[in-house]
């Protein structure tokens, strides 16, 4: 099963749709992506499709194989053409691209690791304005 991304005004992807994998068979039986955009667009009477895999995640092919487009496609996500990469929602105004992990970052690195002794009453929330990470008491 293929996964194709329906792209819509601004490059956000407005749908994700599964293509059985023979609809992207050219006449030798290989797969092609351009034969699965035409599948769709031919039923969907839409022309703007990019196909992206279930199986990558901050540019890593959970299954071990080659990373598609940065991330699976989810609705509200952002087609980057120049870089060919599918962007989730941008978490906070001040957080910047890592594109090595196609992933958003915190402009001072990644959460700090709770303290040990803290770990099941505590945690690490971004904090914009002050532009730290808080640690924060659960429940609280």
């Amino acid at each position: 099963m293929a996964h194709f991304a329906k792209i819509g005004l601004n490059s956000k992807v407005i749908g994700v749709h599964a293509v059985d994998n023979k609809d992207l068979e050219n006449a030798d039986g290989i797969q092609e992506e351009e034969i699965g955009r035409q599948y769709l667009e031919r039923i969907h009477h839409w022309p703007l499709w990019k196909q992206t895999s279930y199986n990558t995640v901050a540019n890593t092919h959970k299954l071990g194989g080659t990373p598609l487009r940065g991330n699976y496609a989810g609705v509200g996500y952002t087609y980057d053409e120049d870089e060919d990469i599918f962007w989730p929602p941008k978490p906070h105004a001040s957080w910047v691209k890592d594109m090595a992990t196609a992933s958003w970052k915190s402009p001072i690195g990644d959460r700090p690791e709770v303290p040990a002794e803290q770990i099941d009453t505590h945690y690490y929330v971004w904090n914009e304005s002050g532009q730290s990470w808080d640690l924060t008491e659960k429940n609280a």
